[in-house]
């Protein structure tokens, strides 16, 4: 086998992998963006734990073929960038919608989330989420309140009962 035909082969593997491994993808068409944009576009994804390539489209279709992904051949027009999202499920797609939003010139080609392919609306809908660490707190917050109101009940009827009232 030839060397190129071997180096191919490797980050197409790679790419796989960075498939199984991310919570979510977006793909995007990164046309139009100047230098100083990519690189502030690539700070805010690695401060966020995501994984900003640009990829060949073959690439991308041979990795979806190895996983059997069917319906992402069709968004794969152009050139396109990848932002793998392996903390946060929702966090390449804030960035990139942020991005595309800011300077007019990202545009959001598709997600992949759960083992399908989804449109520009869904991944519009999975920036709009809250981050994990407010989520948690609202579902503390949902989870204690029962707590905090018998505790002021309580000492409603103590007060009351004590003639502090």
């Amino acid at each position: 086998m030839s060397n190129n035909l071997e180096a191919k082969k490797q980050v197409v593997a790679g790419i796989v992998e960075k498939f199984q491994k991310a919570q979510s993808i977006v793909f995007v068409d990164y046309r139009g963006l100047n230098a100083e944009e990519t690189t502030n576009l690539r700070a805010d994804c690695r401060k966020a734990g995501v994984e900003y390539l640009v990829l060949k489209n073959t690439m991308i279709e041979r990795a979806a073929e190895e996983l059997n992904v069917t319906d992402l051949k069709a968004h794969l027009e152009g050139p396109t960038a990848v932002a793998f999202s392996m903390n946060d499920p929702a966090s390449a797609a804030k960035i990139m919608l942020k991005y595309a939003k800011d300077t007019k010139k990202l545009s959001v080609k598709c997600g992949f989330l759960e083992g399908a392919v989804v449109g520009e609306d869904v991944v519009q809908s999975l920036s709009e989420l809250p981050s994990r660490e407010v989520l948690i707190a609202k579902i503390m917050g949902s989870l204690n309140a029962p707590v905090t109101n018998f505790v002021y009940a309580v000492e409603a009827v103590r007060k009351k009962l004590a003639g502090e009232e």
